[in-house]
């Protein structure tokens, strides 16, 4: 048995070798290698030459040219330094032409030495041909006129409240020689107009100095710390309240009563007389639209504290503290926005009869501003004469529960609330409260909006800037770099405006450049592109080009090996 077995094993052990070698597969022919050669060739030759141009093309990203180092120095303030020549037309026909100069340079001499801010300074200039020629093309902010009385002591001014203009009396005794540097009228003027303008010199030294950017001269920094902590407090006060700068502004005035009257008013007549003067004048800066509504039955909220009896005073009064909820936004009828302005809102609340006369507990006010909404007026209805305060108190209530309120309210009885709904529609676009001449506060507005607007397209102009710069995978369109150029033209068109004195051209221009900064910054595909980093591509990339790319590449390797096994054979050979 051992025998066999071991010519079994032996005879195994020499077939070995022949079954390998029939076992192992024919040498490739030279054409087969060519013509795998020819296949993978051809497959790479597609994806590099037809594939990857196409992906490459459909999947660039389109990044317009943008001029960022131009668009950083309008940021950092290195393109244009803001600056206010304010033109001041004197009229003084009582006086020779050479004593006018004199008294104009000499009053020139003293402002100028009480001028601390650089960038907002007073020019005088005589209202003469010459001088009107030379000042046709800047705005004419003030014109002062000299009368002279022989009945006065010292000087004094008037100014025009329905205009801008300024009278100032003087006795003749003191018109300054033409020897001489200075003299009181001179200095009385010079006084005045720094009055006149020191709120607007503080509120645009307030503006610049508080701009991120830095586009003013250090001197900014002297003039916020040399105003009044009152007025500084004040601008502030007022900066913090005022609706952000608008193309358009809608206007809402609302009627809300608790009960069933009044169901009517004369709003039309009322809008005409104390708003439309005021919108008109506004034109310049912003456009409005006007909305009106009427909401009977509405009620004070749950939340909100009962108005409370003052026994003392025969009053209802509202907490200082709850006027913030006095507004019942969840039942009240009050849209935040109409269209693709904000909405101003103003609130006529005619109280019940039952609770008349209804103020603020601590001011005994009728009227308060939501800062940055709108403002609320309290209309107490005219009640018949109530009973002698010697009455008792339960029979004076009783007779005003039996009261209503009248079914309308006429324009006389809307007078009131009308001229409070006019100071607060100024306070909210930022009007300025000083001096006391509505023209020559509007003015001032126009040159607050427009150093307001240039600096906020300038802001806007870096902060695209350096999104491109961080974010090289975002797109640019050609509708971005059209708005950017325009944008910069407008810019530059506003800021010589500015030095020119021609302030509403540079507001008209600063607007423009708003606009257009705003639109580019917040393009839609650049929006979109913002959210979509690079990882999210290779999430979508990786499954599809997985599966295909491995079978690919080890058949490029493949190949490669067997060039250089064969490259390095016939070498050695």
């Amino acid at each position: 048995m051992s025998e066999k077995y071991e010519n079994q094993g032996s005879s195994q052990a020499s077939m070995t070798p022949q079954t390998s070698a029939s076992s192992l597969p024919p040498p490739e022919k030279p054409s087969a290698i060519q013509t795998r050669f020819r296949v993978v060739a051809a497959f790479w030759a597609v994806i590099l030459f037809l594939g990857f141009p196409i992906w490459w093309k459909t999947t660039s990203i389109y990044r317009a040219e943008l001029p960022l180092q131009e668009m950083l120095d309008w940021a950092g303030g290195k393109s244009c330094r803001p600056v206010f020549p304010v033109d001041i037309r004197f009229e003084i026909p009582s006086l020779p032409e050479i004593e006018a100069q004199q008294l104009l340079r000499t009053t020139q001499h003293t402002l100028d030495d009480l001028n601390e801010f650089s960038a907002h300074h007073l020019r005088l200039k005589l209202a003469n041909e010459e001088a009107q020629q030379a000042i046709e093309k800047a705005d004419t902010a003030l014109t002062v006129r000299l009368l002279a009385q022989d009945d006065l002591a010292s000087p004094r001014s008037e100014l025009q409240t329905d205009s801008t203009t300024l009278d100032v009396f003087y006795p003749p005794s003191q018109i300054p020689p033409p020897a001489s540097a200075n003299s009181p009228l001179s200095s009385f003027i010079a006084g005045e107009l720094q009055r006149l303008f020191a709120e607007e010199k503080a509120t645009i030294a307030h503006i610049l100095s508080n701009n991120a950017v830095g586009a003013i001269t250090p001197s900014s920094n002297s003039q916020a710390q040399q105003i009044s902590p009152q007025l500084a407090e004040s601008i502030t006060k007022r900066l913090r309240r005022s609706m952000k700068y608008a193309e358009t502004y809608h206007l809402a005035f609302s009627l809300f009563t608790p009960g069933s009257a009044p169901s009517s008013w004369d709003i039309e007549s009322a809008v005409q007389d104390y708003i439309s003067p005021i919108v008109q004048a506004l034109s310049p800066i912003s456009n409005f639209t006007i909305d009106t509504q009427v909401q009977l039955y509405a009620t004070f909220s749950p939340t909100t504290p009962a108005p409370e009896y003052d026994e003392t005073q025969g009053i209802w009064t509202l907490k200082e503290e709850n006027l913030s909820a006095f507004i019942n936004a969840a039942e009240w009828p009050l849209n935040p926005s109409i269209g693709t302005g904000p909405t101003i809102n103003f609130i006529l609340y005619v109280p019940s009869p039952e609770h008349f006369p209804l103020l603020v507990k601590e001011s005994k006010a009728t009227s308060w501003i939501i800062p940055q909404w709108g403002g609320v007026f309290i209309l107490n209805p005219p009640l018949p004469t109530r009973p002698d305060p010697d009455t008792d108190t339960d029979t004076e209530r009783t007779t005003a529960k039996s009261l209503s309120n009248p079914p309308h309210l006429s324009r006389t009885s809307l007078r009131p609330a009308f001229l409070t709904f006019s100071h607060q529609l100024l306070s909210l676009l930022g009007t300025p409260s000083t001096p006391t001449s509505l023209p020559l506060r509007l003015q001032t507005l126009i040159r607050i909006r427009a150093a307001t607007l240039l600096l906020s397209a300038s802001s806007t102009l870096g902060s695209l800037a350096r999104l491109t710069e961080s974010l090289p995978s975002i797109p640019i369109p050609a509708p971005v770099a059209l708005s950017v150029s325009t944008t910069l033209s407008h810019l530059s068109a506003s800021c010589e405006s500015l030095r020119n004195g021609r302030f509403q051209d540079a507001l008209a221009s600063a607007r423009v450049a708003e606009t257009e900064a705003e639109r580019s910054f917040f393009e839609k595909s650049m929006v979109g592109q913002v959210y979509f980093p690079d990882e999210h591509k290779v999430a979508v990339y990786l499954p599809l080009l997985g599966p295909i790319g491995v079978p690919l590449v080890l058949g490029l390797l493949k190949e490669v090996r067997r060039i250089v096994v064969g490259w390095k054979g016939a070498r050695s050979a």
